[in-house]
């Protein structure tokens, strides 16, 4: 069997992303690589989005930007702007379709179906997939998302709605999001944060229905799309050793107070790049241990308060939209740290800090 100075599991968002940035660096002209993927074929199968706080390798894969977006409770509603940090959606197909073939240019390049294939003993392993089951009894963001498009101009494209609180919350955190690609045509998903042994919350379908039709007062559309997942927002018990390196979800890459993980992956990318002949001497990449500590006492109020939780949301994005947006992308100062802390209501969050 052939061997490989580097391997990378799993094909998906953070193994091409890493493959990529080795790549357009020249990492691998001299260096063989072998990317364990099980899919069949590469589609369009989920939308990534994001506030663009840094540049990034995919802004040709980006399907819309927005500078203005919403949230609202049932009782109050507010818009923010920011330009300096628009959010964006990134097409899983394009990004597929480039990284691919960037990728099928090099020799050095290899795909395979399992790791059995290869002789991976002396490799630099890159890790991306979650080993066994991972507990439904933690808190998830689990989703299902349409893309819908109308006959008639029905939404403003200029502006998304972040989080709508105004709907069923059967005793947990539920929430619709939409993002309007065109005048004619968005993207709508209902969202929850929860365990996920309550079947009684998955019946997406129904209530993706309801909410197009009662909500947004849409009557007639046609689904173009549809994505469904879950991402746990709890980190793995994975850990790093001498020849295997987590990425991904799998390497603590996705922010668990809000589940976002794609520009996450891209800074992880870029690091393991720039470091790579010397990688098992550098330290681990982490998100901020900040973060990792003001999200565990969130994630506490939010499983202890699931009734207050539109609220707390909705109180967040008092602060300025710059504050917030930088919050939760990991970008924040200890001033704006603080900004968002004094929004919070003090007594339970205290109480999940004792």
């Amino acid at each position: 069997m052939k061997e490989f100075d580097y391997v990378i599991i799993g094909g998906g968002c953070a193994g091409l992303s890493l493959a990529y940035e080795l790549e357009i660096n020249n990492k691998l002209k001299d260096k063989t690589l072998a990317i364990i993927e099980t899919r069949e074929e590469y589609k369009r199968d989920k939308t990534w989005s994001f506030w663009k706080v840094f540049d990034h390798n995919f802004e040709d894969c980006v399907i819309k930007s927005w500078d203005n977006f919403t949230i609202n409770t049932s009782e109050r509603f507010q818009e923010l702007t920011n330009k300096n940090f628009p959010y964006q959606s990134v097409d899983s197909g394009k990004f597929y379709e480039k990284i691919n073939l960037k990728l099928s240019a090099n020799p050095n390049i290899n795909f395979f179906k399992n790791l059995e294939e290869i002789n991976s003993k002396n490799s630099l392993i890159f890790n991306s997939v979650f080993n066994g089951e991972l507990d439904k009894s933690e808190l998830w963001q689990h989703f299902q998302g349409v893309e819908i498009e109308t006959s008639k101009n029905i939404f403003d494209d200029e502006i998304l709605n972040l989080m709508d609180f105004n709907c069923d919350q059967r005793n947990d955190v539920h929430f619709f999001y939409t993002l309007p690609f065109s005048k004619n045509r968005a993207l709508i998903e209902t969202t929850w944060l929860s365990d996920l042994e309550d079947q009684s919350l998955m019946d997406y379908d129904l209530q993706l229905e309801n909410y197009i039709k009662n909500n947004l007062g849409i009557k007639s559309y046609k689904i173009n799309f549809t994505e469904k997942g879950a991402i746990p927002l709890f980190y793995p018990s994975l850990k790093n050793s001498d020849r295997v390196i987590n990425i991904g979800s799998a390497g603590g890459m996705t922010r668990l107070s809000t589940g976002y993980t794609f520009l996450n992956i891209q800074e992880h990318s870029r690091y393991l790049s720039n470091n790579i002949e010397v990688i098992e001497n550098k330290k681990i990449f982490h998100l901020g241990k900040k973060y990792e500590f003001l999200d565990k006492i969130f994630l506490k109020v939010l499983k202890n308060n699931p009734e207050k939780m539109p609220s707390i949301f909705y109180k967040m994005f008092q602060s300025s939209s710059s504050t917030v947006i930088k919050f939760l992308s990991n970008r924040s100062n200890i001033f704006e740290d603080i900004s968002i802390i004094l929004k919070m209501p003090k007594l339970i969050f205290f109480k999940a800090l004792l």
